[in-house]
């Protein structure tokens, strides 16, 4: 009886365990192979370069690390590439999609695939629905609060304490937006997250140039605090922040199955998008605590505040309609990567064989983004945990 128990115990651990079977041909799927390593790039920059640069380098300089955000941005930078380079060999070697979840399926077990895939749906679910609410809340701040003002009024307001103050209808459409666009297919995705990438990257460097033309060394100086006020402890608290702006390159991995060479472009990709955030994050970092003393930053809109309190108010704005275009290449990266995620998980028998579904005309996983987007508008309509700068 001891004997029979020992085995039954032993096959229901070796299962619990067993590591996923992968094809003789890796590189055959039913999703559409068509994004190349300039799309993967791209897709990985938006992930990275979103709502992030225009809210976390003002709250970490603030309250954090002051002027010395730039050094917690670099070590952050160099955390992230170490992480980026294990992904990138992991979507090398493996070009199905899944990110963490496969990989983990791959080299570790079967249990710890199913853990992680769903810490990583929760971590996709949460953070787009955030960054909605993030994205409502800016174009709200840009037109004087009246879509908040309009909601109240018309619709009213929620006392309860797990829902926010009010229900934010904006947040919702623009994730179900979005999802129809990534339900178009990866090449539309990648088009429209070439189009606000572009215009971004185009108003980050505005910001360089004239943000650079405006800097005032003084506000380095030992009149303001000095460039590290709260010594090295601040640098590291801020750095353990500041990684967090990096976490998109997973969306990278997460393409994998839909890239032409992944072997090739996966890498490079990663590799070009992480140097290029990190460099952007700091770069940004230096302009704004040069224009503005550090202890006086709005940490809820630090960027496009520094331009109106030195006089430029059309750069301010500017700025600001840059930072809705940032949080829509996250929005993007989020509902790209999630329906992909639960696919993957669909397809290896662990969630509803539904959701492997493919789309005989858009070659994506049609029900799994639809679904996973609805519930995430959801999620954005109203929880008050999820009013968060992300």
């Amino acid at each position: 009886m001891a004997s029979r128990l020992t085995n039954a115990m032993a096959r229901f651990c070796h299962k619990l365990n067993r590591l996923k079977t992968l094809e003789q041909d890796m590189m055959e799927t039913s999703l559409k192979r068509c994004l190349n390593t300039a799309d993967l790039t791209l897709l990985g920059i938006g992930g990275m370069v979103g709502s992030g640069l225009y809210v976390l380098t003002g709250t970490v300089a603030k309250d954090i690390a002051g002027p010395a955000v730039v050094i917690s941005f670099l070590i952050a930078g160099f955390a992230s590439l170490l992480a980026a380079l294990c992904y990138a060999e992991f979507g090398a070697r493996v070009p199905k999609t899944g990110s963490a979840y496969m990989f983990t399926y791959v080299s570790i077990g079967e249990i710890w695939a199913f853990l992680i895939g769903w810490n990583v749906v929760l971590e996709y679910m949460i953070g787009g629905a955030a960054v909605a609410r993030a994205w409502s809340g800016y174009l709200d701040s840009i037109f004087n609060h009246k879509i908040r003002n309009f909601t109240e009024l018309h619709i009213g307001t929620w006392n309860a304490p797990f829902l926010a103050h009010n229900p934010d209808f904006l947040a919702a459409g623009i994730l179900l937006v979005a999802t129809a666009f990534i339900s178009c297919g990866a090449r539309v995705s990648s088009w429209l997250n070439h189009l606000f990438a572009g215009i971004s990257m185009a108003i980050i460097l505005f910001i360089l140039i004239f943000g650079f033309i405006l800097a005032d060394p003084k506000n380095w100086s030992a009149s303001e605090g000095g460039f590290a006020p709260k010594g090295f402890s601040g640098i590291m608290a801020g750095t353990a922040t500041c990684f967090y702006a990096f976490v998109g390159f997973d969306v990278i991995a997460a393409s994998s199955e839909e890239a032409k060479n992944p072997q090739k472009s996966v890498p490079i990709a990663t590799a070009i998008s992480l140097a290029l955030a990190t460099a952007a994050y700091i770069l940004v970092s230096t302009v704004l605590t040069l224009m503005v003393p550090w202890h006086s930053l709005n940490p809820d809109s630090a960027l496009a505040d520094a331009f109106y309190r030195r006089g430029y108010s059309w750069a301010g704005f500017l700025v600001a309609a840059g930072s809705i275009c940032a949080m829509n290449t996250v929005l993007l990266s989020n509902l790209f990567s999630l329906p992909r995620i639960i696919y993957a998980m669909a397809e290896d028998g662990l969630f509803f064989k539904i959701f492997a579904k493919v789309s005989s005309v858009t070659k994506v996983p049609v029900v799994a983004i639809i679904v996973f987007g609805i519930l995430m508008a959801i999620l954005a309509l109203s929880p008050r945990c999820l009013w968060l700068p992300l």
